[in-house]
């Protein structure tokens, strides 16, 4: 029996991605473990490997196609033994398309079949099938709707139209008739260059019932007036899956999470004076220092340890209870192209500085590589924003759930201060908290900035 691959969920938000590259072709035998695509999630470019021996039968999707709604079907694998007649009487389950079409979208009235990548085995497998079998049309019909491709003869019977997800996303975007256009994809599959194509030629445009037309109420002004840019005077670029999702999470912050904000000043020349001190006792390794410690790395730590001393502050919101964090899980926001990307540095509080510096270089250098694995961006019980390098003096975050508060620090910049009595020279950084009130009350924030506020003055107390 020929096992469907579809699309897996890489991650918790993801809910569709891109097929950057197929790195097997139709025909090659692969093993379990093998890697056979590279898929672009929300957040990072992730391999997709086979859960089963056989051989690839049939590529669904094509390189670079966007927008692929997970457990949509990319590609069928014959298993062992198995000749490509296998692929003719093979039907998929409830949800997704015979692989002879090459579309790679569902029925308009069945929900996607949450299938894992592999497509299930044994009986599973075999109740799926069972229940998809009832469902399909007759091999006869089955034929006729994938080879009668006109637009008219597709609106004259009243076929199912085969086009891919990102077409039928464009369409439905410009009110467009997949019924009208004619399928340049495989077995006359509707792709995204045929409605661009249609889009821009003005036609297949859905026609109106003149009821509709007669009733509607005439368009408010503001509506035409949307978008008041010249024509020709700007470029569209294109949302990115990664900056979907921010736009998505971050509106569901603001929405949902009633933040307030807190407010401290740090001095650092203490902390500034222990780290030149200890970056010039590191041993070498080689020709390289064995470690290069950075302010923000002081910051990772202290956090770690005003978290360890204030516990109420460490904990998650949910409706039925509040959530107690065993560790202080420290997420730090890297920026990389196209967005930014949390990497967490788990149990931060065990971790010297030491070891805290090598761990985030790593996460940082791999966060730009988009080569970060899952665990290592999700979760975290609390958010650092970093913003000094570029001369921002002061900000304040957006909480990134499910964290109750993130720290944004700002630069370090010389400043007059008031020391015994006396006007004095000072390295001051500004730093603002940002909580959920839900979880964490003035009261609790501030002293969480209070014993912050001691570790970065006294760096000497983070190394007992």
């Amino acid at each position: 029996m020929p096992i469907t691959l579809t699309i897996p969920a890489l991650s918790p938000t993801m809910e569709e991605g891109a097929l950057n590259k197929w790195l097997v072709k139709e025909g090659d035998a692969v093993r379990a473990g093998d890697i056979i695509a590279e898929i672009e999630t929300d957040k990072a470019t992730m391999e997709f490997e086979a859960v089963d021996e056989g051989r690839i039968g049939k590529l669904l999707v094509g390189e670079g196609e966007e927008g692929i709604p997970v457990n949509t079907p990319i590609a069928v694998m014959l298993e062992e033994g198995e000749d490509d007649d296998a692929l003719s009487g093979y039907t998929p389950e409830p949800g997704q398309v015979t692989p002879g079409d090459g579309a790679a979208d569902a029925d308009a009235d069945a929900p996607p079949a949450a299938t894992p990548a592999g497509g299930g085995t044994g009986s599973e497998k075999a109740a799926a099938d069972k229940a998809a079998t009832a469902k399909q049309p007759t091999e006869g019909a089955a034929k006729e709707a994938r080879t009668d491709v006109s637009p008219s003869v597709r609106r004259e019977k009243g076929a199912r139209v085969f086009a891919s997800p990102l077409a039928r996303r464009i369409a439905a975007q410009n009110n467009l008739d997949l019924a009208a256009i004619t399928g340049s994809g495989p077995n006359g599959r509707i792709v995204k260059r045929d409605v661009e194509a249609a889009r821009e030629a003005g036609v297949a445009a859905k026609p109106e019932k003149a009821e509709a037309v007669a009733t509607r109420p005439p368009e408010p002004a503001a509506a035409a007036a949307a978008l008041p840019f010249a024509e020709g005077s700007y470029e569209e670029v294109k949302h990115t899956p990664m900056r979907k999702t921010i736009a998505r999470r971050l509106t569901l912050s603001k929405q949902t999470i009633p933040h307030f904000y807190l407010t401290i000043d740090c001095a650092l020349d203490a902390l500034m004076a222990l780290r030149r001190d200890l970056n010039e006792r590191a041993p070498r390794e080689g020709d390289a220092p064995a470690y290069k410690l950075s302010v923000n790395d002081f910051i990772i730590r202290a956090s770690a340890l005003a978290l360890r001393r204030t516990p109420e502050a460490n904990a998650s919101w949910t409706d039925s209870a509040m959530l107690r964090h065993k560790h202080a899980d420290i997420g730090v926001a890297v920026a990389i192209e196209g967005g930014l990307i949390t990497p967490i540095i788990r149990a931060a509080e065990t971790k010297g500085l030491a070891e805290l510096s090598n761990e985030m270089r790593d996460l940082a250098a791999r966060a730009r590589a988009r080569k970060l694995k899952p665990e290592e961006y999700e979760g975290g019980t609390f958010s650092i924003s970093n913003l000094g390098m570029y001369g921002i003096s002061e900000f304040s975050g957006v909480i990134n759930p499910p964290h109750s508060m993130i720290l944004a620090v700002g630069a370090a910049e010389q400043k007059p201060v008031v020391k015994d009595g006396a006007v004095a020279v000072a390295t001051v950084m500004h730093c603002t908290l940002s909580c959920d009130h839900r979880v964490v009350d003035g009261a609790l924030g501030a002293e969480f900035l209070k014993v912050f506020k001691g570790f970065i003055e006294d760096p000497v107390t983070m190394l007992l």
